[in-house]
C-alpha cells in the first residue's frame, strides 16, 4: 500500500489529506486563526462552580467558559497547583521541580467543591476543542506531547504503549526513560519510540521540559489572567505530529515557509525522511492535481454510493450520526436475500470505517445494516469492522449487532466533524432561480479584469475558474486569455479549479490574498 499526504496551505486555512493508494481516507481541516487547539495550556480563574454536576467553568479567554469535572483534575493536582501558585509568586527564577514537594493525591471520588474555590488561579489543559453551544473541555492533567514521548509534570512513573509487544523492548524503554528523567516528571512512551536510540529519546524528553519551563515563565511574568502558557506546534506541524508514519512515500506542500517547517519537523523525527517532502510549484491547485478535490465532492456527501450500485445515507443529529445503508440495484444481482445482504453489508463496513476517519465522526454512531437472519452472518459482519477499525487511531468501542440488526459505535471525539458543502448554489442567481445569459459571462470577467488593471493597479494576478469556463478561455487560434493578456497585463494567469461552480470565479494577488470582487446581487 502507498500512501502520501498533500498539504495545502491557504490564507484563512491548513489542510491535511492523507490518500493510501490513492484513495483519500483522511482529512483534517484547521483555521489560521484558530486560538484554541487541543494541548493548549492555559492559566486561568474558576469562574462558577457547580456541585450538582460535580464540576467547574474556567474562564481561559474563550467566549464561552471551559468546562473542568472532578474526575479530570488528574491525581496530582494539588502538587501542581502548589507548585505553579510558588512559582508565580516569585518573578525573578523558577524553583526547581527536582525540590517541589508532593502532596497527597486527589482521591477517585470526591467533591469539587472541596478542592476548587470561586476565584482560585488554576492551570489547565484543553482535551476537546468548542463543539457546537459548548465550551471547551479541560483536565488538570497537564502533559506535553512529543513524536516518541508524552510528558507529565508530578506523574514520576514511566509507562510504555501497550501497542509494543516485545517484552524485551518494553523492558527496555522503560529502563532507559527512567535513568534519563528528572525527579518529579512521569513519562509516556508511545508506540513509534519502539527501536529509538538513547539519544534520540533523551534530546525530545529535554525538549519537552523545555517547553514545561517556558510554560511556567509566561505564567510567572503574567500581568493577568487568564493567559496561554503553552501551545501547541504550528498549524501543520501539529496534525502532521499524529498522522506521519515513516512508511509514506511523500508529502506534497504548497507554501514554501510551511515546506521548510514541516522538513525540519521530519528531519528531527525521521531523518531518513527528509527526501520525501517536497515543494509544489505547479499552477493548479494542489488538490485539484493529486486528485482530492473530486474524492472530497463525492465523499463528503450526505449520499455515499460504493460497490455495485449499493449506497449509504449518513445523517448528523444534536446528539449522534446515523448511517443508513441500502442496497440500491444490487439486490438485482442475486436471487438470495441472506447472500445480497451479507455481500451489501461487508462492503458498507468497508466504506463506514473510511467514512469516520474521512469526516472524523465522533460521539455516537448507530449504523442501520441490512436485516440477516442467519447469527453467523451477524457475527462476521461484526468482526469485519472490528478488523477494519484497528487502522482508526481514534479511540473506539463497537457493538455487535442488535436484535433490529442496528450496530452502535463510539468513537473519540475531540473537535468537531468535519462539514464541507458540496452542493453549489447557482453563483449568478444566488439560489433564485433565475440567471443572467452565461454567454455575457466572459464580458463580466473582462470588466472586473479592467477594473483590477486600471483602477486598483494590480497588474499581476491569478483568476481561477472552473474547468469548463478555462477551456472556453483558451479555446482558439487568438483566444480570449491572448487577447486579455494583450489589452491589460501581462501577469495574468488563469488557473482551472475543480472547487469552483461552472459560473463561480476568485481574482488571487501576488500575495496569496483573495480580491474581493463581488456582484451587485452579492451585496444586497
Amino acid at each position: 500500500m502507498t500512501s502520501e499526504l498533500i498539504i495545502d496551505v491557504q490564507p484563512k486555512e491548513v489542510t491535511i489529506a492523507l490518500l493510501e493508494d490513492q484513495k483519500l481516507v483522511e482529512f483534517q481541516k484547521e483555521g489560521q486563526d484558530s486560538k484554541y487547539s487541543v494541548g493548549n495550556i492555559y492559566a486561568g480563574k474558576v469562574k462558577k462552580i457547580m456541585p450538582a454536576l460535580n464540576a467547574c467553568f474556567v474562564d481561559v479567554g474563550h467566549e464561552r467558559e471551559a468546562f473542568l469535572h472532578y474526575q479530570d483534575l488528574g491525581t496530582h493536582f494539588l502538587s501542581l497547583e502548589k507548585y505553579v501558585r510558588q512559582v508565580a509568586s516569585d518573578q525573578k527564577k523558577l524553583a526547581p521541580m527536582a525540590k517541589a514537594v508532593q502532596k497527597t493525591q486527589l482521591e477517585k471520588i470526591g467533591s469539587i467543591q472541596d478542592v476548587l474555590e470561586l476565584g482560585q488561579e488554576v492551570i489547565v489543559q484543553i482535551t476537546k476543542e468548542p463543539i457546537n453551544t459548548k465550551g471547551p473541555r479541560l483536565t488538570g492533567e497537564i502533559s506535553f506531547a512529543g513524536r516518541f514521548l508524552v510528558l507529565i509534570p508530578f506523574d514520576d512513573k514511566v509507562n510504555v504503549s501497550s501497542k509494543i509487544k516485545s517484552k524485551e523492548e518494553r523492558a527496555r524503554l522503560k529502563q532507559l526513560i527512567q535513568s534519563i528523567k528528572p525527579k518529579n516528571f512521569g513519562v509516556i512512551v508511545r508506540t513509534v519510540a519502539e527501536g529509538k536510540r538513547a539519544v534520540e529519546l533523551n534530546n525530545e524528553l529535554n525538549l519537552l521540559i523545555e517547553s514545561w519551563n517556558d510554560s511556567l515563565v509566561k505564567i510567572q511574568k503574567a500581568a493577568s489572567l487568564p493567559v496561554l502558557a503553552h501551545e501547541e506546534t504550528g498549524r501543520t506541524v501539529s496534525m502532521l505530529r499524529d498522522l506521519f508514519n515513516p512508511s509514506y512515500e511523500s508529502i506534497h506542500v504548497n507554501n514554501e515557509e510551511v515546506f521548510k517547517e514541516v522538513k525540519r519537523y521530519v528531519s528531527l523525527i525521521a531523518p531518513e525522511c527528509e527526501s520525501i517532502v517536497k515543494l509544489y510549484k505547479g499552477t493548479a491547485p494542489i488538490f485539484d492535481n493529486f486528485g482530492v478535490t473530486k474524492q472530497i465532492k463525492s465523499g463528503m456527501a450526505r449520499t455515499i454510493s460504493y460497490k455495485h450500485g449499493a449506497y449509504l445515507i449518513i445523517e448528523r443529529t444534536e446528539a449522534m450520526h446515523v448511517i443508513d445503508v441500502n442496497s440500491g440495484n444490487r439486490s438485482r444481482g442475486l436471487d438470495n436475500q441472506e447472500d445480497n445482504a451479507i455481500t451489501v453489508n461487508m462492503g458498507a463496513a468497508e466504506e463506514i470505517a473510511r467514512q469516520l476517519r474521512l469526516r472524523d465522526i465522533g460521539g455516537i454512531i448507530v449504523i442501520d445494516f441490512i436485516d440477516m437472519d442467519k447469527a453467523e452472518n451477524r457475527q462476521k459482519l461484526y468482526e469485519h469492522m472490528t478488523e477494519l477499525m484497528k487502522n482508526d487511531r481514534a479511540k473506539h468501542n463497537i457493538l455487535p449487532l442488535s436484535k433490529f440488526g442496528l450496530m452502535q459505535i463510539t468513537r473519540q471525539r475531540v473537535r468537531p466533524a468535519i462539514e464541507v458543502q458540496v452542493e453549489e448554489v447557482c453563483p449568478t442567481c444566488f439560489g433564485k432561480g433565475k440567471i443572467s445569459s452565461s454567454v455575457l459571462f466572459a464580458d463580466t470577467l473582462e470588466n472586473k479584469i479592467d477594473y483590477i488593471v486600471n483602477n486598483l493597479g494590480i497588474k499581476k494576478f491569478r483568476l481561477y475558474v472552473n474547468p469548463y469556463v478555462e477551456a472556453f478561455i483558451n479555446k482558439g487560434f487568438i483566444s480570449l486569455y491572448s487577447r486579455w493578456k494583450m489589452k491589460y497585463s501581462l501577469g495574468m494567469k488563469i488557473i482551472p479549479s475543480q472547487e469552483l461552480g461552472f459560473l463561480q470565479y476568485k481574482f488571487i494577488d501576488p500575495k496569496g490574498e483573495e480580491i474581493i470582487m463581488l456582484e451587485e446581487a452579492e451585496t444586497r
